[in-house]
């Protein structure tokens, strides 16, 4: 597996980093510690976890396989945002959430620090100035290493960093917005400012929460039983039937199984491969519930698609667009003139 850069840090990462929100959820401690160890035999460091996954259980599985082994060796990312607690101030980006969820998380992981410290969303109630001074505190402490944003909004990650630069505080080195075939609308603005910016960019959901994984093909009328996707519908999941059973859909499904097999790959590798042949791209996160799927995500690495392969998933999935995204503003951009 090769290893990049994390926007620009000198932290070096692997190209794919393994999720664990399926960690104690949908597949049990022994499973979750198998599929680490694999994940690491294969050349990866990058671990992604999440306090609110399964409240707590991720991290604490995590923890427990760290036991024993170089810390050093792995680069462990986890987030805080969400509700830890039913009391009022257990949710947010407050400096009082933040301290305490920062203790709880190194309590679970069984770690003095921190490598990537994530804020999972937006909090509209507390001013940006309180949560970046309360991350930037916890750099200069040692408990965290570097942090990051997710689930960000163009105008919200540039008033964060903007406001980093302005106070001279430690600001944002990556960004984990959804990112796949099926929602490139991450690349109107998010990329941009990324690249702008240098911050490395974590793709969360690569395969869609299994659309891109090739167990779906046109004319299902239904999900295959026992797929995140049959779930999605009754639990409100942004992956639903619902949502996702229409012509868009089913254009870039035809063409992904299209390029799969002309690339002799799965189509679940060619998907994660488009994604790393993104510039933007440092490291899609890919989440597995078994052994076998993680096998097959693993086979992303070490190669890459042909240039004209790309352009087929490109156009397949490309989104219809208007201003300011659209050709003609992007030609008075490039011109300076009306």
């Amino acid at each position: 597996m090769e290893y990049r850069l994390l926007g620009r840090t000198g932290l070096k990462v692997s190209e794919l980093c393994l999720g664990a929100m399926t960690f104690g959820r949908e597949a049990s401690e022994t499973e979750s510690h198998r599929m680490l160890d694999r994940f690491v035999e294969a050349g990866g460091n990058f671990i992604d976890t999440a306090n609110v996954y399964s409240r707590g259980i991720s991290e604490e599985i995590v923890g427990r396989w760290l036991k024993g082994k170089d810390r050093s060796d792995f680069v462990i990312a986890t987030k805080v945002r969400f509700a830890m607690g039913d009391g009022p101030n257990d949710i947010g980006l407050t400096r009082k959430h933040i301290m305490d969820a920062v203790e709880a998380s190194l309590q679970r992981l069984g770690t003095d620090y921190i490598d990537l410290y994530q804020v999972h969303a937006w909090d509209p109630l507390t001013p940006i100035e309180e949560t970046l001074s309360a991350l930037n505190d916890l750099v200069h402490r040692g408990y965290v290493r570097y942090i990051g944003a997710s689930n960000f909004r163009a105008w919200q990650l540039q008033k964060a960093i903007y406001t980093s630069r302005m106070h001279g505080w430690a600001s944002f080195v990556s960004l984990q917005p959804q990112y796949n075939l099926l929602c490139r609308a991450t690349e109107f603005e998010l990329l941009p400012l990324a690249e702008a910016e240098g911050l490395g960019v974590i793709p969360w959901s690569p395969l869609r929460g299994g659309w891109l994984s090739g167990k779906f093909r046109r004319g299902m009328t239904e999900p295959p039983a026992n797929t995140r996707i049959e779930q999605a519908d009754k639990h409100g999941w942004g992956e639903a039937w619902s949502k996702y059973n229409n012509e868009t859909t089913w254009k870039v499904i035809d063409t992904l199984l299209s390029v799969a097999r002309e690339a002799e790959k799965s189509p679940a590798q060619v998907a994660l491969n488009w994604l790393l042949s993104r510039k933007a791209v440092t490291a899609p996160i890919i989440g597995a519930r078994t052994m076998e799927q993680l096998e097959d995500n693993l086979g992303a690495s070490g190669w890459r698609l042909t240039p004209q392969q790309i352009e087929k998933l490109d156009e397949a999935s490309h989104l219809p667009v208007s201003y300011p995204y659209d050709e003609g503003a992007e030609q008075q951009q490039r011109s300076g003139r009306m």
